[in-house]
């Protein structure tokens, strides 16, 4: 098959591109993936209960435990720690622009948590998260129903455990890694569904807040882990979760550039044949 000068520069284009991610994706992970990425998972324990007696702490600095939050309403669990600047504002964000073309309202119809992953953060700063959000999404009922917790490691790490949430620390630069995600849950406290990723459709959240209402579990989803680790500039590295990035983008610009390139074809073999 011929193809017009245009469309196979375009697809050499994309073809390099293609090639030079999985160049360095490859690059990056044989010589400079941390170890302690390979600690970090999103396992989907659908069914599983929470550990719905464990103590944590509210904006205000009370000692509250997570069945405070269960009963009535379905939750949507976001793990993350107050100063990440890479994936955890992006998933808050992502939450934030899909709640809001949402008709159900946190605080009248499902409860959310965001609770810190990281034991050294503090009700203060987590005072500051909530107002941050609760300004963003702008509905008064998410006062009483959108709730940042902290707590000590173990009440963490139990929780985190039980929701299929694997992360590591790096001591050296003082971070977490972890994936990103949400945790739906119904109101009995079990794990209902996951949503991977920084997107989050509102159709299937919606569906899946009704379900969990309902107390159906759903079934496993298609995972497209993103992972949150930092750039180091000394080492000109990007972290795991702009490698996958990239991948992604490098595998959508080739098939963007294939489609365009089997159209342009196809009009060309119908020109010729008329």
């Amino acid at each position: 098959m011929m193809c017009r000068p245009q469309a196979c520069i375009l697809v050499v284009l994309g073809m390099t591109v293609f090639l030079w991610v999985q160049h360095t994706a490859a690059h990056h992970s044989t010589q400079h993936t941390p170890e302690m990425l390979r600690e970090v998972s999103f396992e989907q324990r659908l069914g599983a209960p929470l550990p719905l007696h464990l103590t944590f702490r509210n904006e205000a600095g009370e000692a509250v435990r997570l069945r405070e939050y269960f009963g009535t309403k379905p939750v949507l669990l976001t793990l993350a720690y107050h100063r990440c600047d890479n994936l955890c504002p992006l998933v808050l964000n992502g939450l934030v622009q899909t709640l809001r073309t949402l008709s159900l309202s946190v605080g009248e119809h499902f409860q959310v948590l965001t609770v810190s992953i990281d034991p050294h953060d503090t009700p203060a700063s987590a005072a500051e998260r909530k107002e941050q959000y609760l300004r963003h999404y702008g509905r008064a009922s998410a006062a009483r129903g959108w709730h940042f917790l902290t707590g000590e490691a173990e009440a963490i790490q139990e929780l985190t455990q039980a929701a299929g949430f694997r992360y590591s620390y790096d001591a050296a630069s003082a971070q977490f890694a972890h994936a990103s995600g949400l945790v739906l849950l119904t109101p009995q406290g079990g794990v209902a569904r996951y949503f991977f990723g920084l997107e989050y459709a509102p159709r299937d959240v919606r569906l899946g807040l009704v379900e969990a209402a309902a107390g159906t579990i759903s079934s496993p989803v298609d995972q497209l882990l993103l992972l949150c680790y930092h750039y180091d500039p000394r080492t000109g590295t990007y972290s795991l979760a702009i490698m996958n990035t990239l991948r992604v983008a490098g595998g959508a610009t080739v098939l963007t550039l294939g489609a365009f390139v089997g159209l342009m074809w196809r009009r060309e073999r119908a020109r010729h044949s008329l």
